[in-house]
C-alpha cells in the first residue's frame, strides 16, 4: 500500500452558492449551467440561452428555494460534505481534504492547500462523490479536477475513483441507510435519480447503437454501461431492493429536475407522484441515490415540492429517505474505495 505519509483524499461534491443572496445565486448558477458538460450547446448559444434567459428567470426563486432549506452553519451539502470529510478522516492515516465542482471551496484552491500544507505529497486520491456516470454529473467533475491539475503542474499524481454503483459495499451502505424506513409500513418505494436529456444518454453511448435503440437495453450486456448513466441507476435500485428484500412490484423509478423543453429520461418524477395515489399508493418512500449528501434536490425538490404533489394527488403518507450522507457504512465503504484505488496505484 502506498505510505500514508505521502497520500491524500480529496472528497468533491456538486457545490452550493456561498449564501442565499440573489447575487451569490446568480454567480453559482452561470457558473453551473455554462458548464460545457451540463448544457451542451456551442458556446454563444449557451451563453445567450443561460445569461439571457435561465438566469435572470430562475435566480430570485432558486435564492428563495435555498432560503428555505439553509442551515444555521450555511448550505446543507456543503455542510454534510464537511462532516463527511471529518468522519472519514477518523478513519484514515492521511489527510482528507473537499473540493466542490462549482463554487468553493475550488480545486486549485484545494490542490494548492494539500501542496502548502504536505510537500512530500506523491499521491493525491479524488473521490468524485458522484455513484453513477454522467456527463453533467461525475464526468465534469472528474475533468475538471484533472485540467486544473494539468494546467497548474502539480507535483503529485491524481487518482480517480470511478464510479462505484454496484459496488457491494455502497450498496450495502445505501440499503442499510435505507433499512429503518422500509422496515415500517409502507405501499411503495421511489427510487427518484437526477434527470439528463435523452441526448446526453445517446451522446454517452460509446457503441453508437446500443442506448435507446436495443430493447430493453439498460439489461443487455454492452460496452455503453460504463458509461450509461440510465443503465447505473436502474441496477442500484435492483441490487438496493434485492438486498433490502423489496419485491419488484412495490418499487419503481423515475427521474427529477429536468431543465427546459427537450425530452430527458422517463418516467418523470413530478408525474409520477400525481399519478400513485390513482394506482392506490398511500403510503410512499422517496429515496434519492444520485445525491450521497442531502441538497436543494433532496431538501426542497422531493421532501417539500414532492411531498406537496403526493399529498394533493390523494396520498396520505409522505416520508423522504435521507441521503446516505455520514451513515456510518457510507463512511466504511468511502474508506475501502480509497484503500481499494491506494493499493492499484502500486501494482
Amino acid at each position: 500500500m502506498v505510505a500514508t505519509s505521502d497520500t491524500a483524499i480529496v472528497l468533491m461534491n456538486l457545490g452550493s452558492p456561498d449564501s442565499t443572496a440573489v447575487p451569490d445565486v446568480k454567480k453559482y448558477l452561470l457558473e453551473f449551467l455554462m458548464d460545457k458538460r451540463v448544457i451542451d450547446y456551442p458556446w454563444l448559444m449557451r451563453k445567450l440561452l443561460v445569461g439571457g434567459v435561465i438566469v435572470p428567470k430562475r435566480a430570485e426563486k432558486s435564492a428563495e428555494a435555498y432560503k428555505s432549506i439553509w442551515w444555521e452553519e450555511g448550505s446543507p451539502l456543503i455542510v454534510l460534505t464537511k462532516q463527511l470529510q471529518k468522519a472519514l478522516q477518523h478513519d484514515m492515516e492521511m489527510p482528507v481534504e473537499i473540493m466542490m465542482r462549482y463554487g468553493n471551496p475550488s480545486p486549485e484552491f484545494t490542490f494548492d492547500k494539500l501542496v502548502k500544507e504536505h510537500p512530500g505529497l506523491k499521491n493525491v486520491v479524488l473521490v468524485p462523490l458522484y455513484p453513477h456516470y454522467a456527463m453533467s454529473s461525475f464526468e465534469t467533475a472528474a475533468e475538471y479536477a484533472k485540467e486544473i491539475y494539468r494546467k497548474k503542474r502539480y507535483p503529485f499524481a491524481l487518482k480517480v475513483i470511478e464510479p462505484f454503483y454496484r459496488h457491494p459495499d455502497y450498496i450495502h451502505a445505501l440499503a442499510e441507510s435505507m433499512r429503518p424506513y422500509v422496515e415500517q409500513e409502507f405501499d411503495h418505494l421511489l427510487f427518484s435519480y437526477h434527470g439528463v436529456p435523452v441526448r446526453h444518454i445517446r451522446k454517452g453511448d460509446v457503441t453508437g447503437s446500443h442506448c435507446l435503440k436495443v430493447n430493453d437495453c439498460c439489461h443487455v450486456d454492452s460496452k455503453a454501461h460504463k458509461q450509461c448513466y440510465r443503465h447505473q441507476v436502474t441496477v442500484t435500485a435492483e441490487l438496493v431492493a434485492k438486498e433490502l428484500g423489496i419485491p419488484r412490484e412495490k418499487w419503481s423509478l423515475c427521474f427529477q429536475s429536468r431543465l427546459g423543453r427537450e425530452e430527458w429520461i422517463r418516467p418523470y418524477t413530478d408525474e409520477r407522484l400525481r399519478a400513485l395515489p390513482g394506482e392506490g399508493v398511500k403510503k410512499l418512500l422517496v429515496v434519492c441515490p444520485a445525491f450521497v449528501s442531502d441538497c436543494l434536490e433532496t431538501l426542497e425538490e422531493i421532501a417539500v415540492e414532492g411531498k406537496h404533489t403526493f399529498i394533493e394527488s390523494g396520498g396520505d403518507s409522505f416520508t423522504m429517505i435521507p441521503c446516505v450522507n455520514t451513515h456510518p457504512e457510507w463512511v466504511k465503504t468511502l474508506g475501502i474505495l480509497c484503500r481499494e484505488k491506494m493499493d492499484a496505484v502500486m501494482v
